[in-house]
C-alpha cells in the first residue's frame, strides 16, 4: 500500500448505500436559491425629530379643540355665543376708548377755560359801539361799566346789555365778545314817531309810546293830541298804530294826529286837509285806501268805513 501524500486528502470511509441515496436525493430535489435578508426599517435623527414635532402638534391641536369645546359649552350654558362675546368685548373696548378720549378732551377744555377766565390772556382792551347817532358813544361805554383788563369770559353780556338799555334813547342793546380782546356793543336807538308839547318843551315818543327825550323834534314828526300819552294809554297806542301803518309818503304829510279815544282818530295834514280815520279796525286796508284818496281834490277824506271811503 502506498502512503498518502500532502496533496491527498483523507476521506473517511462511507457507506455505499448512503452515498447512493444522497446522490439520488440531490438529483431529484433542486437546491433553492438563497434570498438576501430584508434590511430592518432604519429611522434617522431628522426623521425622528420631524415625527416628534408632528406628534406635539397633533397633541396641541387636540388640547386646543378640547379647550374650545369646553368654552363653547360654557357659553351656551350662559346663553351667549362665541360671536356675541367677541362683539361685546370689542364694543367694550371701543366704549372705553371713547370714554378716555372724552375725559381727556373735557380736562383740556376745562383747563383752557380756567386759564382764560382767571388770567388776562384774553381781556377787554377795546370797546366798540355800533348803531349810535343821537347817543354819544362815551355815554354807552360809561353805562356798560366794563373795566379795561377784565377777562372776556367774566363779562356778563346780558347784564351789560341791560345797563346800556337803561339809557332813555336806547331801545335795545346787544353785547358780544370778540376774541381776543374786544367787547362789541350794538345799539338800536329809539326813533321819534310823534311829539307832544309840555311846559318844559316837546317830548319825543317812539312807536311803543315811550317818552324818551325832550328837545326839538326832527322834521316831519307829527304832534300828538291825547290826554295822557304813554305806553299803557289806549288812545296813544291807537294813534301810534295808525301812524306806523301809513305809507311813508302819506306819513310825511301828517302834521297832527288827534286821538281823544280809540274810536275817534283824526289826522290833520300839513296843507290843512282832514282825514277821518275812526277806529283801528282794518287799519292796513284804511292806509291803502287813504293813499289813493289823497290823489283826488277835496278837504275831508273819510276812511272810517273802508268799504265806502268818501271825499268832500
Amino acid at each position: 500500500m502506498s502512503e498518502p501524500t500532502d496533496n491527498d486528502e483523507a476521506v473517511p470511509d462511507q457507506d455505499p448505500a448512503v452515498d447512493a441515496g444522497s446522490a439520488a436525493e440531490a438529483s431529484e430535489t433542486p437546491e433553492a436559491p438563497e434570498t438576501p435578508e430584508a434590511p430592518a426599517d432604519f429611522e434617522g435623527p431628522r426623521r425622528r425629530a420631524r415625527r416628534e414635532r408632528e406628534e406635539r402638534r397633533a397633541a396641541q391641536a387636540r388640547a386646543m379643540a378640547i379647550e374650545q369645546a369646553r368654552r363653547e359649552a360654557k357659553r351656551k350654558v350662559l346663553g351667549k355665543s362665541a360671536g356675541d362675546s367677541a362683539k361685546v368685548n370689542r364694543g367694550a373696548v371701543r366704549g372705553l376708548k371713547v370714554l378716555m378720549w372724552t375725559a381727556l378732551i373735557s380736562v383740556l377744555v376745562v383747563g383752557i377755560g380756567l386759564l382764560l377766565y382767571f388770567t388776562p390772556v384774553m381781556s377787554v382792551r377795546d370797546t366798540v359801539v355800533v348803531g349810535t347817532e343821537a347817543v354819544p358813544q362815551e355815554e354807552i361805554v360809561a353805562a356798560a361799566a366794563v373795566a379795561a383788563g377784565t377777562p372776556l369770559l367774566q363779562v356778563d353780556t346780558d347784564t351789560v346789555a341791560e345797563r346800556v338799555a337803561t339809557i332813555r334813547r336806547v331801545a335795545s342793546a346787544r353785547v358780544q365778545r370778540q376774541y381776543p380782546s374786544t367787547l362789541r356793543i350794538t345799539v338800536v336807538e329809539r326813533i321819534p314817531v310823534v311829539v307832544k308839547d309840555y311846559p318844559d318843551g316837546p317830548h319825543l315818543f317812539d312807536r311803543d309810546g315811550v317818552d324818551f327825550a325832550v328837545g326839538v323834534p326832527p322834521p316831519g314828526v307829527p304832534y300828538l293830541d291825547t290826554d295822557n300819552p304813554g305806553p299803557n294809554d289806549p288812545p296813544t297806542k291807537a294813534a301810534l298804530q295808525v301812524m306806523t301803518s301809513l305809507r311813508p309818503e302819506v306819513a310825511a304829510q301828517v302834521a297832527r294826529i288827534a286821538a281823544p279815544s280809540v274810536a275817534a282818530i283824526t289826522l290833520q295834514l300839513v296843507d290843512g286837509r282832514q282825514v277821518v280815520w275812526g277806529t283801528t279796525d282794518r287799519t292796513e286796508e284804511k292806509a291803502i285806501k287813504l293813499g289813493a284818496l289823497l290823489t283826488q281834490p277835496g278837504r275831508t277824506y273819510d276812511v272810517s268805513s273802508p268799504d265806502l271811503p268818501t271825499v268832500k
